[in-house]
């Protein structure tokens, strides 16, 4: 009869990354009925190795108290197909970020948007050139517009699905009459088409040449799903996430190109939210909170990615703002709750985003990198 000795385990560290073959002839003490053996094991290990560490393992036929010799031959082999792809994925090679190394490194339009101690009030938070807003004709977008405007942009491209709607043609009159020196245009896209929205923004910078491209990006296009996460259906998740982050990665993507290009630096800005930090209450909202979650993360990776051609990446991250999407007698419950969990006692003011967006885009803000800033009123302290 033969008995059964638990897995030995050989750890080999080794440096090659091709297919090895290896005859071993091992022996060593083992102890049986208080009689100690020497066993010789040969066998002929065939098997790849990959360069860092490779673990091989073998069940050990061991003699019984007949004290009868038995050796064991280990054979393992791969297909070729097995070792095509282990050796495509030991000889992958990573991609490795690029950092600037100080303003000396940067565009020299682009180093020309820092702060200095020759900044006066006025142009420290000036804008000067293009901005585009996505999400555009929402009320956010309309109080962070004209914000920029007011400090001086010279060139705006609001997009969103429908800029045709008599309030969206209403809201880009209203703009275009209270700036008449600026150039306001709308555009329809959908921000989760990669080839629509660089086409859209090719548009922006033909329409505009005498300002020769974007300087400033602010993603506010969303969409929210109040569903219980038992209920929702993939399709209505996988929605939400590609609105909310692909769309902004896109248009983000898209104009980080054009900025590149321009050589002159730039800033984007993205829309997180509060439901990044904490999950929302009363409200069951999974796939937002989600998508939020995973912008904070995107926008840090593309601020150390793009830092080295001048161009920032920011976010924003507004609490519950009284718009008509939190109006209604059905939200009346929840209004009061939001309002009861902030130390302001009440929900914030579409205006109220303006001055944080001005900041991250302007010369005040070219420290900024990476950062989210929450605007909620204090609701993020509970």
């Amino acid at each position: 009869m033969l008995s059964r000795k638990p897995q030995l385990h050989l750890y080999l560290s080794l440096s090659l990354s091709l297919s090895l073959s290896l005859s071993l002839s091992l022996s060593f003490p083992y102890t049986h009925s208080h009689q100690k053996t020497s066993l010789p094991l040969p066998f002929r290990l065939q098997t790849f190795v990959h360069p860092y560490l490779t673990l091989v393992s073998s069940h050990l036929l061991l003699p019984d108290t007949n004290k009868q010799t038995h050796t064991h031959t280990l054979t393992h082999t791969h297909t070729m197909a097995e070792l095509t792809a282990r050796a495509d994925l030991a000889s992958r090679q990573l991609p490795s970020m690029t950092l600037a190394t100080g303003l000396a490194s940067l565009p020299g339009p682009a180093a020309s948007r820092t702060a200095s101690a020759a900044d006066d009030p006025t142009t420290r938070f000036a804008l000067p050139g293009t901005a585009v807003i996505t999400g555009g004709t929402g009320a956010l977008a309309n109080a962070v517009a004209r914000a920029m405007l007011q400090h001086g942009l010279a060139g705006l491209a609001l997009l969103d699905l429908d800029v045709s709607s008599p309030a969206a043609a209403a809201q880009v009159a209203a703009l275009r009459a209270e700036f008449p020196a600026a150039r306001v245009d709308a555009h329809a896209v959908d921000v989760t088409e990669e080839a629509a929205v660089a086409s859209v923004l090719d548009l922006v910078v033909a329409a505009t040449p005498d300002l020769a491209g974007v300087d400033y990006l602010v993603c506010l296009a969303g969409v929210v799903g109040c569903v219980h996460a038992l209920d929702m259906p993939a399709a209505q998740f996988r929605r939400v996430l590609d609105v909310n982050t692909t769309g902004a990665f896109i248009c983000a993507q898209a104009a980080a190109r054009l900025m590149v290009r321009q050589a002159r630096g730039g800033r984007i800005v993205l829309t997180a939210s509060i439901s990044a930090h904490r999950v929302n209450f009363p409200q069951p909202q999974a796939a937002y909170n989600a998508s939020k979650g995973a912008l904070l993360q995107l926008k840090s990776s593309l601020a150390a990615e793009w830092a080295r051609y001048g161009i920032t990446v920011n976010s924003i991250s507004p609490g519950y703002m009284d718009t008509v999407l939190n109006e209604g007698d059905g939200l009346r419950e929840a209004r009061e709750v939001w309002a009861a969990r902030n130390p302001a006692g009440r929900m914030g003011i579409p205006d109220e985003l303006g001055g944080a967006v001005v900041l991250l885009c302007s010369k005040a803000g070219s420290y900024f990198n990476g950062s989210d800033l929450v605007v909620d009123g204090g609701g993020i302290v509970f």
